[in-house]
């Protein structure tokens, strides 16, 4: 069974251009079909070295370039590392993803990444890593250190990110997600939105992740956290709502990843990441920090899932599995007591409520629910 690889840019179009309510409801639609309902997974993030990165990507406070007081570090040691991991597992997270501000590693820096990894999936854990562009050989030593995803985001449309980075390539970034495919490990990539893109970067960044020749097992989608001293600092604010679009999208054309609500949460109330669950999020990073930024902290987070009623994913392995009704029994919500082949039909009964104008996007995504 397969997903569909052969949206195209206009279908993606036309689910951003859904009425609100119709997107979110043909979300969580999908959702319930191929990922378990009220599960998050749970990933901390740690940033094994900071600062003194010699790119210019405009919304990063870790860019050399840019003066933002942000204080340096070199590349912690394997201890410290495995230590924050252990930390992490003990509350709650499953993930354990590693951070380093390079363009690309160089082979000393990478020989204490790859012990990192080891003592880190000696404790249970997945591991992730994100540490720039990566050759074909280095993805290889990352693989067989046991590094279980990469992540390596796009950023945003191939068009709007010649405005915000210009020491690499988007080609160099898709060389990178190639080069983790070929090695075997798993791809985590999404984009950042909120950098005064258009609401058609987005739709062409999604297009392009559910292109790809697999879809990224993880889609991160992050907001731009404005850090002053950097080229966005004063980026105008994105509607939120605009925001749980991207999120509802990218789960309906991407409906077997996780789709991650990474950077930007610390500004946003426990209101809007109820709706980005809603339309589609099931994966979080927990803790204080992601790499530079802040992030609502770990009992703020626990609050927020005992009021949602939000339990965390209990490891590896659950999207793709026998979901129908699972946990919805009695429920009256969509996929309780159903089989999964009623959701297309639901989606296709909304379509007729709302008019022809979605039928395209609508029908594609009634396909792709059945192809899956």
């Amino acid at each position: 069974m397969t997903v569909r690889n052969d949206w195209t840019l206009a279908e993606v179009k036309a689910l951003f251009a859904l009425p609100f309510m119709d997107l979110v409801f043909m979300a969580q639609t999908v959702h319930r079909r191929y990922q378990v309902p009220n599960t998050v997974q749970i990933g901390t993030l740690l940033s094994i070295k900071t600062g003194s990165c010699p790119e210019d990507c405009a919304y990063c406070p870790q860019s050399v370039r840019f003066h933002t007081g942000l204080e340096t570090q070199e590349l912690l040691e394997v201890e410290e590392v495995a230590s924050s991991a252990r930390r992490a597992q003990q509350s709650g997270a499953t993930r354990f993803c590693m951070g380093a501000a390079y363009r690309s590693p160089k082979p000393k820096d990478l020989r204490k990444v790859l012990a990192m990894i080891r003592e880190v999936k000696s404790l249970g854990m997945e591991t992730c890593a994100t540490l720039g562009m990566l050759t074909p050989e280095q993805a290889q030593e990352l693989k067989q250190a046991g590094l279980d995803y990469y992540n390596h985001n796009l950023d945003t449309s191939p068009q709007y990110y010649e405005k915000i980075i210009t020491t690499r390539t988007y080609q160099d970034r898709l060389d990178t997600l190639q080069a983790v495919r070929d090695a075997g490990m798993n791809v985590c990539c999404g984009g950042i939105v909120g950098m005064g893109e258009e609401p058609q970067d987005r739709a062409e960044l999604l297009h392009i992740l559910a292109t790809l020749p697999e879809h990224p097992q993880s889609v991160p989608i992050n907001q731009l956290v404005r850090v002053a001293g950097t080229p966005l600092e004063r980026a105008p604010a994105l509607d939120p709502f605009d925001f749980v679009r991207t999120i509802g999208v990218a789960r309906i054309v991407m409906p077997r990843c996780h789709v991650r609500l990474s950077a930007g949460r610390s500004e946003m109330s426990d209101e809007l990441q109820a709706l980005c669950f809603l339309a589609g999020a099931n994966s979080i990073f927990y803790g204080e920090k992601l790499l530079t930024t802040g992030n609502p902290d770990t009992e703020d987070d626990q609050n927020l899932f005992r009021r949602l009623k939000i339990v965390a994913e209990a490891g590896a392995g659950l999207p793709g599995a026998d979901l129908a009704g699972a946990g919805l029994a009695g429920s009256g919500l969509p996929g309780a007591g159903h089989t999964a082949g009623d959701a297309p039909a639901q989606m296709m009964s909304l379509v007729a409520a709302v008019g022809p104008g979605v039928q395209a996007a609508a029908q594609h995504a009634e396909s792709n629910a059945a192809t899956v």
